[in-house]
């Protein structure tokens, strides 16, 4: 397994709850950036580019053309509530407009009213709800997007 591999599933377990962790072939799958303060790891996030996120309602995500799926979002624990996150979600929708991307989708526990809060003040909205998505414990996920002005060159 790459270095930088390891390093990303390191990461997801100090962020997440075991339920919601990669496995080492999932980030393989995506384009992961770090988010760095000071020289530190301490946020991270993941896109599948061209990807819609469908994998709440069939077996598997779609290529979607000119859609960023942001798969994860995460921000070590001692680094929340200081504007980290929303500081990595204006780079992730700057990213996204930089590429010519017109849709972003991206999902996340319905107990999650921070992250959902913070998509909403950027503009997404809730696309639907699906129950029984996460498990450990058992809840829904709820799925958001965002359209995006075409960027003119």
């Amino acid at each position: 397994m790459p270095h930088d591999i390891r390093s990303l599933v390191r990461f997801d377990h100090k962020v997440f709850p075991e339920a919601d962790w990669f496995e080492p072939d999932d980030w393989r799958e995506y384009k992961s950036f770090w988010m760095l303060l000071n020289g530190r790891r301490v946020g991270c996030c993941a896109f599948g580019e061209h990807e819609d996120f469908l994998d709440d309602i069939g077996p598997d995500n779609i290529i979607r053309e000119g859609t960023v799926y942001i798969a994860s979002t995460g921000i070590l624990p001692e680094f929340r509530g200081v504007g980290l996150g929303r500081l990595m979600k204006a780079w992730q929708v700057s990213y996204a407009r930089y590429h010519s991307f017109g849709r972003i989708v991206t999902n996340c526990r319905k107990s999650n009213v921070a992250m959902i809060g913070l998509n909403k003040g950027f503009g997404f909205h809730v696309t639907r709800t699906t129950p029984h998505y996460y498990g450990d414990p058992d809840e829904p996920t709820v799925v958001m997007e965002m359209t995006l002005p075409r960027r003119k060159r």
